[in-house]
């Protein structure tokens, strides 16, 4: 699923400007699918160029006009027919573990620091769940339910697996490179 489909979900909750799609993502959403202004404008601006959301602008004093976009009815049956992929790709790209792949080339020191710092993430990705079970006003869907769930199952065997296996990493010498 790319950034112009997860815009469309999140705009079924309601109306929204780049800006609020950019706190979404950086809230419910971070923890599994990252997404930057660099993608979220040029996603919105092709969405409605293709006539699957609507675009208002909306007067600011002192700014430039808001843009708030809606979807539309073609943009929901878009977004409905990209739902009906029943094999949605699971891809991880993570930076810690290509670095811990190279561990051996490390410093114990750097290894050390980059684990805790991982596990420091780790921590704040656990607070921002709890802050979401506790500042939700209302029922969530079913789907976003999973997902926190999904999210905290995750962080915690994360944790566990950091803490549990970091010794491994200590235990092995620094590689020396080789004169070329």
């Amino acid at each position: 699923m790319d950034v112009k489909t997860v815009c469309l979900g999140m705009l079924t909750d309601g109306p929204a400007s780049g800006y609020d799609l950019k706190k979404e993502f950086e809230s419910s959403f971070a923890h599994f699918f990252a997404a930057g202004y660099g993608s979220i404008y040029p996603a919105l601006s092709s969405l409605a160029e293709d006539g699957l959301v609507d675009c208002e602008l909306v007067p600011q004093d002192g700014k430039p006009d808001r843009k708030v976009y809606r979807i539309t009815d073609t943009g929901r049956a878009f977004l409905l027919e990209a739902l009906e992929n029943t094999t949605p790709c699971h891809k991880v790209r993570s930076e810690f573990l290509a670095t811990m792949c190279f561990a051996h080339l490390m410093r114990p020191e750097v290894v050390e620091a980059v684990l805790d710092n991982r596990l420091a993430d780790i921590a704040r990705y656990q607070e921002l769940f709890r802050e979401l079970e506790t500042s939700c006003d209302q029922d969530w869907p079913a789907g976003a339910e999973f997902v926190l769930g999904f999210g905290k199952a995750m962080t915690a065997a994360m944790e566990t697996y950091i803490r549990d296996n970091r010794h491994k990493l200590a235990a092995k010498p620094v590689a020396t490179t080789a004169a070329g």
